[in-house]
């Protein structure tokens, strides 16, 4: 019961980082251009850093996942 709570927990706490960094970059970008009126540099700026931040975000999961599977013997 607990291991089903903490794959909740994971789950959750990777949707919040991807959604978070794809609506912080993409609306910086956004915001950034009608300030400076660069439309729609900055935009395409922001979806390309919003993108490679939640890629990262899935790299580090994968990572810890992999560093879990090997402590506990490869299973």
């Amino acid at each position: 019961m607990v291991r089903g709570w903490q794959t909740i927990g994971v789950a959750l706490s990777l949707g919040f980082t991807v959604v978070s960094s794809l609506v912080l970059c993409i609306g910086g970008g956004v915001l950034l251009d009608r300030w400076l009126g660069t439309a729609p540099v900055l935009t395409l700026v922001g979806v390309v850093l919003g993108l490679v931040t939640a890629g990262y975000s899935f790299y580090q999961l994968a990572v810890l996942a992999g560093s879990r599977r090997n402590q506990r013997g490869g299973r």
